[in-house]
């Protein structure tokens, strides 16, 4: 399950994954990332190139997306992506991934306050 705070999706075992924990864990990933509703549906048909029927039932983990329009999903959404990591049992790179991304951020932050500093003592 997604954490209201953040895209940690844990898993309650080790193991196979199972079909339903499978749409389960996409259908929240999808509905974290995307919000409720029709615009989210319409987002991951335009994402994958499905109907918004089928989008809609990824949503309601009635089905989950075959490996092609995964991919996809992986491809447009972070969130996707790291449950798919997570299902997988690859925390390392999700979490080596989140911090390669921190610290992109951060260099950015920092080289904001160097040229605020520079125009400071200008």
């Amino acid at each position: 399950m997604f954490h209201k705070k953040g895209s940690l999706f844990h898993r309650e075992c080790e193991g196979l994954v199972s079909a339903s924990e499978y749409r389960k864990a996409i259908s929240s990933a999808l509905s974290q990332e995307l919000g409720g509703g029709g615009r989210a549906a319409k987002d991951t048909a335009r994402w994958t190139g499905v109907s918004e029927r089928t989008a809609k039932n990824w949503m309601s983990e009635t089905n989950g997306p075959t490996g092609e329009n995964l991919i996809e999903l992986m491809r447009h959404s972070d969130t996707v992506l790291d449950v798919v990591l997570v299902l997988a049992g690859r925390d390392e790179e999700r979490l080596g991934r989140r911090l390669s991304l921190a610290r992109g951020e951060v260099a950015e932050v920092l080289s904001g306050l160097d040229a605020i500093c520079r125009s400071d003592n200008d």
